[in-house]
């Protein structure tokens, strides 16, 4: 469920956590050897298996994409997306369920941004996919999406998700995931001494105890940070972030620096973005999540199309495909950032995840018109 928290709404959180963990091993001897060998063999047929997962997901899908136009163009070269997450599947799904060639550039929301902005004027890009809707959003401002758009998917769009179409179309939402839930060490913290909301974090109990990742580099940190500029407003919200860091707050580049600062016992307590929260918990750490009753803030992966495409219908046709429901389906079963709140009716989440959590955004076109000053600002305070 997903609810729309107007400036006016009070503040209030929770949240959740995750991390990911890697294994390796090496051998000389002629045992070694073979163990080495039986887990390559293993590897490999979790990759067949993977492969195949997606393979039979595209299958499915394909039956229901369509190009908007009705003809399918002829390819001269490979659709380029740039996006920050769903690298290892996409293309291979769109690929399987289409026929056309993805190539993908991947990068946080940071470099994504940047290369586009060092490419104005030249674009080598054909379709934007981040979760940085107010970064996107403000792209249209400069010319540079295709506007006036509308893939056939979109009347399967949610109630909520309809609300973040902007007037001029030039962009879609594809999903929203909680930029920051209430996380804490639970071998650290009782549930009667641990924060049970956002503003329960200005108590000076929990002084250099507190982390965040930073919202000018994290693609979730920004819409974190612009929830509460938003529902507190600019002034209050810079209040309560200075409390914070009176307080000690810590600021990270990235989320999986905030699990590894939690993991070492650096911090005890986190905004943390929902798929490391779970990855945490999954991987066996003193982690308890909690979840907001007003919802916590929410990042919306939006995608959207260079007005300088030279591929415009193939590109309406992956936008459209994005927002199939048996595509979104697949990413939550198959893709490696998978919780999340679908933009369409008639997908099922993540069992694990809680089937009562809300999440909330900042207005679109606050956020849009204060993300160069809110960033900034963060950047100052965190420098002192």
């Amino acid at each position: 469920e997903i609810v729309y928290i107007p400036l006016s709404s009070a503040l209030s959180g929770s949240c959740m956590a995750a991390m990911a963990m890697a294994l390796s091993a090496c051998g000389n001897s002629t045992a070694e050897q073979n163990t080495a060998s039986a887990d390559v063999e293993n590897n490999a047929a979790t990759v067949t298996e993977k492969k195949a997962e997606t393979s039979k997901a595209a299958e499915e899908i394909t039956e229901n994409v369509e190009s908007t136009q009705g003809e399918n163009p002829v390819q001269t070269k490979p659709l380029i997306v740039y996006l920050n997450d769903f690298d290892d599947v996409i293309a291979d799904m769109f690929k399987e369920a289409t026929g056309y060639d993805v190539e993908v550039v991947s990068g946080n929301s940071a470099e994504i941004m940047s290369r586009i902005a060092a490419e104005k004027g030249n674009p080598q890009w054909d379709v934007v996919w981040i979760d940085s809707m107010y970064d996107v959003y403000n792209l249209a401002g400069d010319g540079e999406l295709m506007t006036d758009f509308e893939p056939e998917n979109a009347v399967n769009l949610t109630d909520f998700s309809k609300t973040l179409v902007p007037e001029n179309k030039c962009m879609y939402p594809t999903d929203i995931h909680a930029a920051g839930v209430l996380v804490y060490r639970n071998d650290v913290w009782s549930e009667a001494d641990a924060p049970k909301t956002f503003a329960d974090l200005t108590d000076e109990k929990y002084k250099d105890q507190v982390g965040m990742a930073d919202p000018g580099v994290a693609a979730p940190a920004y819409p974190l940070a612009a929830y509460f500029m938003d529902t507190l407003g600019l002034e209050a919200g810079e209040e309560y972030f200075t409390t914070l860091f009176d307080h000690g707050l810590k600021v990270f580049p990235k989320n999986p620096q905030v699990v590894q600062a939690l993991a070492g016992g650096d911090i005890s307590i986190a905004m943390l973005q929902e798929t490391n929260a779970y990855d945490m918990v999954a991987s066996g750490e003193p982690i308890t999540i909690i979840w907001p009753e007003d919802g916590a803030p929410g990042s919306t992966r939006v995608a959207a199309i260079s007005a300088q495409s030279e591929q415009p219908e193939i590109a309406k046709m992956f936008v459209n495909f994005l927002l199939d429901a048996k595509t979104q389906q697949a990413l939550v079963d198959t893709g490696d950032e998978g919780y999340f709140e679908p933009s369409v009716n008639g997908v099922n989440a993540k069992a694990e995840r809680d089937p009562n959590a809300k999440l909330a955004v900042a207005d679109e076109v606050f956020g849009a018109e204060n993300e160069a000053d809110i960033k900034a600002w963060f950047a100052d305070m965190s420098a002192q």
